[in-house]
């Protein structure tokens, strides 16, 4: 199913196999962010549109629905995009990891700092198969 590409990475065709997992994770994530937004907006919509009540989420809930949905189809987007080897996702996928990298290092999680830094590392590495 895997073979060696040209640059010596295990490769599904052209994808790095490296990408896509990470493609695959990233949209199974995304999928249920979005999944989670569409629930709240659906059962926190009470309080939105007249209904009066405040919902078993709360009132803020429609919110947070409606940003969690948003940021679940970008995530889902970026995954995709992933997949397809385009180079803005692989910008915003390490744009997004130098985020998490700082938030990692400020809370002294040492563990999950290294893991951002081997990703980034080895999207740097494949960054020559995206266009």
């Amino acid at each position: 199913m895997s073979s060696a590409s040209r640059f010596g990475y295990p490769s599904i065709g052209h994808l790095p196999l490296g990408v896509a997992i990470l493609a695959l994770l990233v949209g199974v994530f995304g999928f249920f962010v979005l999944l989670v937004g569409l629930v709240l907006l659906v059962f926190g919509t009470g309080l939105a549109f007249g209904a009066g009540t405040v919902t078993v989420f709360g009132s803020g809930s429609t919110v947070a629905g409606l940003v969690l949905t948003i940021f679940g189809v970008l995530t889902v987007a970026v995954a995709s995009g992933l997949w397809s080897q385009e180079l803005w996702a692989l910008a915003l996928a390490v744009l997004v990891l130098l985020f998490y990298g700082v938030v990692e290092f400020l809370s002294q999680a040492w563990l999950g700092f290294l893991l951002i830094g081997v990703l980034l590392i080895y999207l740097v590495a494949v960054s020559n198969h995206f266009d």
